[in-house]
Order: structure tokens, then sequence, then C-alpha cells
């Protein structure tokens, strides 16, 4: 069938030329509309609820919102984790969906499951979705700041909040726009209890009047002289002096009480739990615009850009708006460096085919058939919503050696037949209707072996498609880009490919022998090949030994699930100690800022603390977030690297109390996301009872320490937080006519100021909060003492219907799937991850205690590479079965076929030796190389066997009558001749294999260490596979026609 394919190409070489050029023309397009982005988004399927309840402790979000809303989120259908957060005044629940789970029917199932909750939780916690986007989606952060000092941090919030966020919004795949840090101005009605007392207010009285003066009305229309007349009434509070003239009651006299008269109003900073500083100058105000899920990150990120060059003239005088973290920058890098890669290869395999044919126009045939095949690749990416991203072009980087590979082969066995020819016909012109029909003659007889040699390498890359989560994500562009350029390689082996060579392969063809490469290659084989003959067990068992020794490093090899990846930026997150004051994490960001802005190389330092006004960061105000943007590579001290830079920051920031982490952002967003883990390994201990846990991660804090290659281990402090707890005595409290709720408003409004509206001014809202004087609730005793004015005007003071005393308990609550959780975060440098993680099991659990109703597991990266590795073990033996059937289908012998397949562990020699010089661990990106080099490998055992087989027959062709069998030396011969004398074309496919992937092996810069450790066991299976299959073939074939012959 395939023959006849190719007969019909070339009978039909116009239609076959004019639908490349359509091609070409189509994948063009394709090309410049493809998405781009760095790393695909390696999130999962997850939708976040948010719980704002203000002023509300840990203890307290947990109990009467996120537990109800984790324990209904586990009945949505589809879900896999429900993880949920209790902070200060905010609740987060993320609620997980299988993989292929569709992202908008998921957040439907949760709005549903939230409704039916929402008469569940407290009427002032206000629960709302999270944006359609991950925290992956962060793609530019700025700052906004003013160096002539005019506008301060709430003048710039406003600017922010409802101006930059709004404009930014408007953008087209733009999820979000969150705001970290700066201060919201509130209007603060501070109250004195003295003069409420004499003048016999409440507090209550307070908040009603505040209410009722601060909302506007309309009264209908009016009709007048046949025009209608809207009527409003203006009520608004607009300046500190509407406050004070806000009537509370008259006294007996009828003389008004205003608001004035009992408490003092000002303009403050409302409470925040974010804080952001810029280059250790100061506080400013941050913007994060967030990517919605799965789109264009490049076209956004420009989108943002212009607008805020276009909004800049907008903006007051000397507002200035800083970008801190601009993900376009990587996302450039990394495609300017494969595409380089890409041109690298093209002009390398040129080169090869250049070399070993002598004749520029065959070599064209086969450069050809790449740009076509890549074209192609990216044409089916753009119609299946692939992103183009470190991992797709590298798909089509692994593959272009292979590509070019069946070409190359054709090209050669062309030249052969032409070359027979001319030798036949020595004074004769070949005419060009003989030339096509040598040119079909030569494709058709290679063309079908070539053709099932790419299907094998195609499918050899099945067990990547069936990777799950994380994994599968990372490398299923990979495997896409890669299966799709090789499937379109192996349409143009038998289409196009006989077109050009009948069009190109024409005039004097150098002949082989006079290749001096040529002339070499057999000068060194042809005396090994007769040592193989002579001895042919020797052979296959030397190749066996070989095999066995090779085992040796293999057990020597760590394991890890990604290697990092530089990308260009860091991030900074070191761990505090829970409890922190607001003002205590400003001072030490800026002071880590400024330590870390005297490294020569840093850009620009932009620190976070605490979280951004966004459900996609949960984060504590002890978390610190600070991204540090370096200076262009060219501008770095000589001799300095990604990794001693992170050392000398290191060394310049050494903070007490802080532990030092530095992490790549991408890769930190996504290990957070999937795991809940900021580090590569994070241990996890369930229980009911937080002490348990506490006591429990704290032992395992230190028992992870003393393990090899830790280099640090920090519990989370599940009681480090400090509480002031109000015991209300019920039976005190109703001697003086006060209710539980009475008491409770006092504390949740009086001592912690309470928000009970917002003022309207144009587009801005601001709070109004209503609060004592600091001075009075400042202290145990100050609170003790704090005075209450009961409903009958007596004057109380809060000791007396309450227990006040200073207790532990948690600054944060973190539950999964409704258990409470605690976590130590481990991390790892120096040795691999899977070594750690087995002795960090066997050391937890023979030193650590646990207590009933408590189960320790693991996450973090470690945990993807053991579900990739179980996947893999079920799937790599189905696609050897496929590879097999297809090799039956080439030689339709099932002996042929089980020959080539024993020569693939060859395959695995060069590849382990070539990880264990390089000191490389096994990871993902390692096994895909593998199972890559399984296809190459199986190719040249085809190509290797397809030209012993055709000496062979054409031996038993040439005897003098059909029924005789070939003698011992006969054979010798034949097979000596289809291995030396045809070792170009054997030569031509390791080399131009070998060619694609070198520069890819060699490369630097982004996105290297990802395709270098893919490319690695390629380049080393591919120089092992063939000198082994140059001995192992011929040897064993030998073996094989022997046993025929003496049968007979």
């Amino acid at each position: 069938m395939i023959a006849r394919i190719i007969r019909f190409s070339i009978a039909n070489r116009i239609f076959v030329l004019l639908a490349a050029l359509v091609l070409a023309a189509w994948g063009t397009w394709a090309v410049k509309n493809t998405p781009v982005d760095a790393l695909p988004d390696l999130s999962d399927v997850q939708v976040i609820v948010r719980t704002n309840f203000p002023g509300q402790a840990p203890q307290i979000v947990e109990n009467q919102v996120t537990y109800p809303l984790t324990t209904t989120m586990l009945s949505v259908p589809g879900v896999k984790t429900v993880r949920g957060y209790s902070f200060f005044g905010d609740s987060f629940v993320y609620v997980i969906f299988d993989e292929h789970t569709d992202l908008y029917w998921a957040r439907s199932r949760v709005l549903e499951y939230l409704n039916q909750i929402q008469g569940r939780i407290p009427a002032n916690a206000k629960s709302s979705l999270g944006p359609d986007a991950t925290g992956v989606g962060w793609v530019y952060e700025y700052a906004l700041v003013d160096p002539t000092g005019q506008h301060d941090l709430s003048q710039l919030r406003s600017i922010q909040d409802w101006f930059l966020k709004y404009e930014l919004k408007t953008l087209p795949n733009v999820a979000e726009v969150a705001t970290i840090g700066g201060m919201v101005k509130q209007y603060q009605v501070v109250l004195d209890p003295s003069k409420m007392a004499a003048l016999g207010v409440t507090q209550n009285n307070v908040i009603e009047a505040i209410q009722k003066a601060n909302q506007e009305t309309g009264g209908s229309v009016l009709e007048m002289a046949e025009t209608e007349y809207m009527v409003r009434a203006s009520g608004y509070l607009k300046t500190l002096d509407d406050f004070r003239q806000i009537p509370l009651r008259t006294n007996s006299l009828g003389v008004p009480v205003s608001l004035g008269d009992v408490a003092t109003i000002q303009l403050g900073p409302e409470m925040r739990r974010g804080i952001t500083e810029l280059n250790g100058q100061g506080e400013t105000v941050g913007g994060v615009v967030i990517l919605r899920a799965g789109k264009n990150a490049r076209e956004t990120i420009t989108a943002v850009k212009a607008k805020l060059a276009e909004l800049q003239q907008s903006l007051p005088k000397g507002v200035q708006v800083v970008p801190v973290y601009d993900r376009s920058k990587l996302i450039d890098r990394a495609v300017e460096n494969l595409s380089h890669k890409l041109i690298e290869e093209f002009i390398v395999v040129a080169l090869v085919c250049g070399l070993f044919l002598w004749h520029l126009r065959s070599a064209m045939v086969a450069i050809v058939s790449l740009p076509l095949g890549i074209l192609s690749a990216f044409l089916v990416m753009y119609y299946q919503g692939l992103n183009a991203n470190i991992m797709s072009l590298g798909g089509i980087a692994i593959a272009i050696g292979a590509m070019v590979d069946a070409a190359v082969v054709m090209v050669e066995n062309a030249h052969k037949h032409i070359e027979t020819w001319q030798h036949e016909h020595p004074n004769q012109v070949l005419e060009t209707q003989a030339r096509w029909n040598i040119i079909a003659r030569s494709a058709s007889e290679v063309g079908p072996a070539l053709f099932f040699c790419l299907l094998i390498i195609t499918l050899s890359f099945i067990p990547v498609f069936t990777l799950q989560a994380q994994e599968g994500r990372l490398f299923s562009p990979l495997a896409f880009t890669k299966t799709y350029a090789m499937a379109a390689a192996a349409g143009l082996s038998i289409t196009l490919i006989p077109v050009l060579m009948g069009y190109w392969i024409r005039g004097k063809l150098p002949s082989e022998q006079r290749n001096p490469l040529n002339r070499f290659l057999i000068k060194i084989y042809r005396p090994m090949l007769d040592q193989v003959l002579a001895h042919p067990k020797t052979t296959l068992f030397g190749a066996l030994l070989i095999f066995l020794i090779s085992l040796l490093p293999l057990t020597r090899l760590g394991g890890e699930f990604l290697p990092n990846m530089d990308e260009g930026d860091l991030l900074y997150m070191p761990s505090a100690l829970p409890g922190l004051s607001a003002a205590k994490a400003s001072e030490l960001l800026q002071q880590t800022d400024r330590m870390i802005k005297t490294v020569p190389e840093v850009a620009t330092v932009f620190g976070k603390a605490g979280r951004a006004e966004s459900a996609t960061d949960p984060a504590p105000l002890e978390m610190f977030e600070t991204t540090i943007q370096f200076k262009p590579r060219s501008e770095w001290r000589s001799g300095m690297t990604p990794d001693k830079l992170v050392k000398e920051l290191d060394k310049a920031v050494q903070v007490p109390g802080l532990t030092n982490i530095w992490v790549p952002p991408i890769r930190n967003r996504i290990d957070m996301l999937a795991t809940g883990v900021k580090s590569p390994i994070g241990i996890k201990i369930s229980a009911n009872d937080l002490q348990d846990i506490d006591r429990v991660a704290q032992q395992i804090e230190q028992v992870a320490k003393q393990v090899p290659g830790v280099s640090s281990a920090l519990a989370e402090r599940l009681t480090g937080g400090r509480y002031v707890d109000v015991d209300i005595n019920r039976m005190q409290a109703a001697r003086y006519g006060l209710n539980i709720n009475d008491v409770q408003q006092i504390v949740s409004s009086a001592i912690g100021g309470e928000n009970i509206g917002e003022t309207v001014e144009g587009l801005a809202r601001y709070p109004i909060n209503v609060r004592y004087p600091r001075e009075i609730r400042d202290s145990l005793e100050a609170l003790r003492n704090l005075p209450i004015v009961t409903e009958s005007g007596q004057q109380i003071v809060l000791s007396s219907v309450a227990n006040i005393q200073i207790t532990d308990g948690p600054p944060m609550l973190k539950s999964e799937n409704a258990r409470p959780s605690g976590w130590v975060y481990v991390d790892v440098q120096g040795r691999d991850l899977a070594s750690v993680v087995q002795d960090l099991k066997q050391s937890i659990d023979q030193k650590v205690k646990r207590s009933s109703a408590m189960s320790i597991s693991y996450t973090g990266q470690f945990e993807f590479m053991e579900r990739a590795n179980a996947r893999l073990k079920v799937i790599i033996p189905i696609t050897l079965m496929i590879i097999f059937l297809l090799l039956y289908l080439i030689f339709r012998q099932v002996q042929d076929a089980v020959l080539i397949m024993a020569t693939l562990p060859f395959a695995l020699i060069g590849g382990i030796w070539a990880m264990y010089l390089s000191g490389f661990h096994f990871s993902v990106a390692i096994a895909v190389g593998f199972i890559a080099l399984a296809g190459v490998a199986a190719e040249f055992g085809v190509v290797m066997l397809f030209y012993l087989k055709q000496a062979v027959e054409h031996a038993q062709q040439n005897l003098s009558s059909s029924a005789a069998s070939l003698t011992e030396q006969q054979l010798n011969d034949a097979i000596r001749t289809g291995a030396v004398l045809r070792v170009r074309p054997k030569a031509m496919t390791v080399a131009v294999i070998l060619a694609g992937l070198i520069p890819i092996l060699l490369g630097t810069g982004t996105g290297s260490e990802l395709m270098s450790r893919i490319a690695l066991p390629m380049v080393g299976g591919m120089i092992s596979a063939p000198l082994l299959s140059m001995f192992v073939i011929p040897a064993a074939y030998q073996l094989l026609i022997k046993r025929k012959l003496s049968t007979h």
C-alpha cells in the first residue's frame, strides 16, 4: 500500500507540490497565531471560595465558615481534594477537581453548593468565587510610587483601587487585577465612653445614627410644565464636619446631642493584612495582573504594558508605575533560545547531509522536509488549542534528527540506484522518464520500511500521553508536538520526498566510493565485522556482558521530579514566626529588601508580606514573598552564575528569626497550588487535636534536620498565635440586663473597631469605623477597665461581666478534606528527592510517636515522580508490544521483529552511562528521553536489518539454481555487502539524529535544564545502540540464517 502511495505521488507530482505550498502557507499563519507562554500551566482544575469575615480570629473563622464550607464542598461531583485555610478575617477554600473537568462547569457546581450553604454561615461573612485563574496566572506585577512625596500611601491606594484596577480589567484575558499593600483611607469614629455615659448615649445609638445619616434616596418624578423632573434627596457623608453634625438624640432641654459631642472623628488607615515594599526604600502600593486560565500570556502582558503606558498621562503628577515582575521576558528568552536551537539544528543537519552525499541538491531534499514537518506540527497544535512553550518547542527540537532521517535514507538509496544504472549504462544519459522510474523504484524499495520506522518513533511516545496530573500537563505538549512532527515527517516521506528527489537528484552524482568519509568508515568497519562473523557467539555474549555491567550505575542514580529551572527571576520566601504585627512585618520587609539590593546583579526588589486582595493568594501576614528581578546577564560580574548568585544572596540576607528559602516564582506557585506545599517535600500531619498535630510536627522537624541532604526543615506552628480571651459570665451579664450578644458587640466594635458602612465619593468607596480610643484598650488592665454603658444608663467595666486573659492559639488553621492538618516543609540540596524521602520515612517511623486518629503523609514534587513511575511501569510494556507489532508489519517475520527488539536494551547502555557520568538524577524528563530513544534506536535496527536481508536475498537470487542454498562463505559475503558497503545510510541515520540532539544537549539558557535532560539519554543511546547493533545484528542474523540453512 505504501509503495502504491509513493507511485501515486510521483504520478501526480504537481498536486503534491501545490499541497506542500498550501501546507507551508497555512503552517506559517498558525505559527504567527499560536499563543505563547513560558511553561505549560500545570495547576489543577480548581475553584476558590474566598469568604471575608472581618475582625474574626482564625478559630472562629474555621468553626463558623471554613468547616461548614469544606464539608459541603466535599459533596460536589468530581472533587478530588478540598483545602481549607482560616486566617484572621478571611477564609479560603480551594476546591480541586479531577483532571479533565471543565473549569466553568466546576465553577457552576461550586456556586450551586455555595448557595445551599449560604444560610448556615454568619450574615456578615461574605463569600465569593475567586477568579477563573490560578496562582500561575500572576504574569505581571507593578508598584505605584511617588518619588516627589506629594502622594501618601492612601492616595496611591485609591489610584490603584478606583482607577488602574478597572482600566486594566477591561483588557481581554485579564481575570483579575489584585491590589497589594498601601493603606485604605478610613473614617474613624473614636468614641469617648465618659462623655457617652454623661449624655446617656450607647454604642448602638451611635452606629444606628451614622447608618441613618449616610444614605441617599429618590422621590420618583414630578411633572411641571409638561416636563418630568426626577427627585433625589442627597445625604451621603462627605466631610469630617458632616460626621460631627450627625444628631444622636435630644436631651431633656431639647438640645440636640451630635456625634461630635461624644466622639473624635478622624481619617486613618484601615487595618491591613498585606504590605508591600520596593527596593528597601519604604512601603508602596502594588498591583498584580492575573491571567485567565489557559490564555495567551505573551499577548496579555503586551496589552497590559501598552495600557499602562497609555494611562501614565492620566496619573497624577509625580506618580509612576514601576514593573517589578514581568513574565514576558522569560517567555521571550525561552522561545528565542529554542528558536535558535532549531536554526542550529537545521544548519548541522544540512552539513551532515552535505558531507555524506557530496551533492547540494540532494541535501536540500532532506532539509526542505524539516520546516514543512514543523509547520504541520504547529498547525495541528493551533487547532488543538495548545500553547507554544518550552515543552512544545522542545518536542519539535528532539524530533528534528529523526524527521530528516527517512528523507536521508531515501535520498541515499536513490543515489545508489542511479549510480548502479550509470555503472550498467556507462555511455548513456539518463532520460527524464527513466530517472522518474528509478526514483519510484528506489523509493518504493525503502519507503515502506522507513514509513513504519517513523510510525514506530511516533507511537513510542504513547506512554508520555498517559502521564497524569502535573507531569502529564508538563510533558503532554512535548509529546503532542513530537508526535505531530514525526507523523508529518512520515507522511512527507512517502509523498513529497519522492517528488523532490525526482526533480533535484539529477546531473553528475559523485560515486559512493569517492567520498573520503565513506572510505574511512568502511576501512574501520570491515576488519571488525570480519572478526564478528568469525566469532558470532562470542560477540553476542560480550554484548550481553556489557549490558549487565551497565545496570550497575542504574542502582546509583537518584530520582527527582523536575530539575530546577532558571526562570531569570527569583522569589525570596523566608518563614517568620507567627503573630507578627503589621508594623514589625513592614520593618522586616524593608530590612531584607535593603540587604538583597546590596547584591550588584539585582535590578529591583519587591517585597510582599501577607496577602493580595485576591482569592489566589492565601498568605498569612508572616509569610514574606519578595520578587527579585535581575539585571541582564551582560551586566553581571564575570564568573557569576545563577547558583552562585543564590549563595551570595543567602550570605547577604542574615536576619535573626527568619529562615531563608530561595525559589523560582512560577515553579513555586505551581507547587503550592498542586500540593499546598512551598518546598520540594511536605510532610502532612492530620489529626483532630491541634496540640497533638503541633507536638508531632515539631518532633518531625527535629528528626528531618538530621537526615542527610535536608538543607532546612520548618514545622508550621499551630499554637504560635497569641489571643486575648474574653470569657463572658452569663449570670453577671444578666444582672445588668446584658445578653451575650450585647457584650460581644462591644468586644467586636469598640475594641476591634468595626466597619459599619462606607462613604460614597464619586466612584470611590471608603469604610466608616467605630472604636474606642487606643489608650483605653491597649493593655490587659485597660481592657478589664473598659467602660460599658448599658441600656438603662448604668456605666460598668468589662471585667464585671467577663474574665479577660492571654492565651496561646492557632495563628492560622489549615484543613484538608475537612480534617485539621499541620505541615512540615523540607528543603533538599545536594541530594535527590527520592532517597531523602526514603530516609525521612524510616527516621520518622522509628523516632516519632503518633497519637490515635493521626495520619502522616508525604506530598510535594516526589509524589508526582512516584505516580509517574508507577504509570510508566504499566504503559512502557504496552508500547513495546506496539513497536513489536509494527516491526512485524515491516518484515512479516516474527524472528526479525524479535531480533530488533532484542537490540533495544543496547540503546539503554549509552543512556544510563551518559546519565551517570553527567551526575543527573533520574527524573520524568529523563524517562521521556529514554522513551524517545526506544523509537529512534528501533529505527536504526530496521535500517541495519533491511540492508542485510536485501543483500542475502540478492545473493540467493544470483545462485545458479533456485533450489541451491548459500554456502557459509557466500552468506558471510552477503552480510558483508549489506553491512559494510551500505555503511553510508546507517552512518547518516546516526549522524543526522545526533546532529539534531547535540545543540540541545550542549545548550544553555532558559529551558535548557529540561531539554538537556531529555536529550542526554537519547545522545548516549544513539552512540551505544548503533555501535552494538552494527556488530550484534549481523552476528545474530548470521546465526539465524545458518540455523535455517542447516534445517533445510
